[in-house]
């Protein structure tokens, strides 16, 4: 917990009384300098996905200007160009992929980099989708891929994520090896950007992706694909984009770093209030600055509405979620240890790293609890530990993470 300075308990008495959340007061507090963010506006990278939408709610609801400053969306076209511009300084903060930052402080995403991640910005809500063509073949889940590709030569199909230490490539790899598919033997893949996923399978680039929505919807709808598996099948409640920016950055802005997390909480929390905020997330993101998609492609599986192209339909238990009280956001160590053990895995680090040292270096808890101070009604859990089951019935908890990355059967050869 951060140590609690005389300054912060009388900001916190102030907030449980209410009186910060009056803008015309928070200005006041600011004229002294102390808690004021150092500034105006802040430039923040996107891709356009559904789980952008804590940014977009945030700038279109004035919950920046609340907290004192103007947020910048900025979309890009690419992982890594949202890369390249959040190291070169060109972005002051990112919605990124989660291990798209760890790769990048551990220089196996590119030029190491000291990386800061200051909060979640939600959980689940991507998927894998599978051509018509397979389907045709009769493949309707990972046990008839491993049919299929077994009567063929090794690397015959290729299968596409957006980043090679992201997200997507570590949930369709972990796929893939549950039915026994070794990712790196068996099959082929490539790094094509979210944007451009349904085009390439439409041409045949490849035979299976995954990616976040819409673009799992859209395949559907133009009736390229269906879906194979949700994320939040592979790992119910998996932690998925986060808010990311350079370690330095935090250390220079200290209070745009809280206010930024503070807007962002806020929305968060506005977005997951009620179905009907959540339709009108859809109708802002569909427009041209953010996803330029139509809204029929995001509000059913922003509302958990499942259909996965081949009759059937679902309530997903574990739908995209962007708060839950919070606990949405909050960086836990142990989520990144995850993507730690999963690149020893796959031989992206071909030794054991400080599994602990490195998560608690770069989730900055101190930042979020900062900001979930100032936004009030908001606690931390007891533990930055977490425990979750997996598909396969493996458990992660954080406690052994050197023995769980040794433990799976199917590994990159040489890991």
């Amino acid at each position: 917990m951060v140590e609690w300075t005389r300054r912060r308990f009388l900001q916190a008495s102030a907030l449980a009384g209410g009186a910060l959340m009056l803008p015309g007061v928070m200005q006041a507090a600011w004229a002294a300098g102390s808690d004021k963010p150092e500034l105006d506006t802040v430039r923040v990278g996107f891709i356009p996905l559904t789980d952008c939408a804590p940014l977009a709610i945030a700038a279109y609801k004035g919950f920046d200007k609340k907290y004192g400053f103007t947020l910048v969306p900025t979309k890009e076209a690419s992982w890594a160009a949202v890369r390249d511009k959040l190291v070169a300084g060109e972005l002051d903060a990112a919605h990124i992929l989660y291990g798209l930052l760890y790769g990048l402080e551990l220089g196996i995403a590119g030029k190491p980099k000291p990386m800061a991640n200051l909060m979640t910005l939600n959980r689940n809500g991507q998927a894998i989708t599978l051509s018509s063509d397979l389907a045709q073949q009769g493949v309707r889940d990972v046990e008839g891929l491993k049919k299929l590709i077994a009567r063929q030569a090794p690397g015959s199909y290729t299968f596409a994520h957006t980043f090679p230490t992201g997200t997507h490539a570590m949930w369709l790899y972990y796929w893939l090896a549950s039915a026994g598919i070794n990712p790196f033997d068996d099959v082929r893949t490539v790094v094509v950007p979210p944007p451009q996923m349904v085009m390439n399978m439409r041409i045949g680039n490849m035979v299976g992706f995954c990616v976040g929505e819409p673009w799992n919807a859209r395949a559907i709808n133009d009736r390229i694909g269906f879906t194979a598996a949700t994320s939040q099948s592979i790992w119910p409640e998996h932690p998925e984009k986060v808010l990311g920016t350079r370690s330095e950055w935090v250390g220079q802005h200290p209070n745009t770093a809280r206010a930024l997390v503070s807007a962002l909480l806020e929305a968060q929390r506005w977005i997951d209030a009620s179905p009907q905020n959540k339709e009108e997330t859809a109708q802002l993101l569909a427009r041209r600055a953010w996803l330029n998609t139509k809204e029929q492609y995001l509000t059913g599986r922003m509302l958990g509405e499942y259909d996965n192209g081949t009759g059937h339909r679902w309530q997903d238990a574990n739908p995209i979620r962007f708060f839950e009280d919070g606990a949405v956001s909050y960086p836990w160590h142990s989520d990144g240890m995850w993507f730690l053990t999963q690149f020893r895995r796959w031989g992206l680090l071909k030794t054991d790293p400080d599994y602990a040292a490195i998560a608690q270096r770069i989730n900055r808890t101190d930042v979020w609890q900062d900001a979930a101070t100032a936004v009030g009604g908001i606690r931390a859990p007891s533990s930055p530990l977490r425990s979750s089951t997996l598909m396969d019935g493996t458990v992660w908890n954080g406690a052994d993470p050197k023995g769980y990355a040794n433990s799976f059967a199917i590994h990159r050869t040489g890991a």
